[in-house]
């Protein structure tokens, strides 16, 4: 199956967080709180991917308010937090959605990300990530995790659905 077939059939936009949602740093300000930066174009592109009828999740390994909060923003349908084994996370998104994980995209950048990617329709690896995940993946960005990478993917799936023309010409008429 060619990449736009590939693509044409995703449901579903699952992404890791550090490293994808965001640049991978973590910041602490002097009382240890813990903060991350987003991308707001990574957030529009997961805007326009849900008014076309694509579902969103988040599955990270960590646990943090802050995610927390940036899903909340964004209107994810799914948040999965604490989970290290991402696969099997996947698959658990799976049985909630109800949508097959071959119908799933998935945004990684580390190893804790192959499981999904393994058990995923279309794997998808942030330009920074590791060698071992893009040599694994279908598809890997032109751009870095935190820097545009996921707005690339949501860009791609709207195309391979057939929305992206008519989101240009609304925007241009507007």
């Amino acid at each position: 199956m060619t990449f736009p077939e590939q693509a044409s059939r995703i449901k579903m936009l699952v992404m890791d967080v550090d490293g994808v949602l965001t640049n991978g740093l973590l910041f602490f300000n002097p009382d240890g709180e813990e903060l991350k930066a987003f991308d707001t174009q990574d957030g529009h592109g997961i805007k326009m991917w849900q008014q076309h009828g694509g579902r969103t999740g988040i599955i990270t390994g960590r646990q943090n308010p802050l995610v927390e909060h940036r899903a909340r923003n964004l209107q994810i349908h799914h948040l999965l937090q604490g989970r290290e084994d991402k696969g099997h996370a996947l698959e658990e998104l799976s049985l909630q959605s109800g949508i097959a994980v071959t119908d799933m995209a998935y945004v990684g950048d580390d190893f804790p990300d192959l499981g999904a990617f393994r058990r995923c329709g279309l794997a998808i690896a942030v330009a920074n990530a590791h060698i071992c995940v893009r040599e694994r993946a279908h598809y890997v960005t032109h751009h870095s995790g935190g820097h545009g990478a996921v707005r690339e993917v949501c860009d791609l799936l709207l195309k391979a659905h057939g929305y992206w023309d008519t989101i240009i010409q609304r925007c241009w008429d507007a």
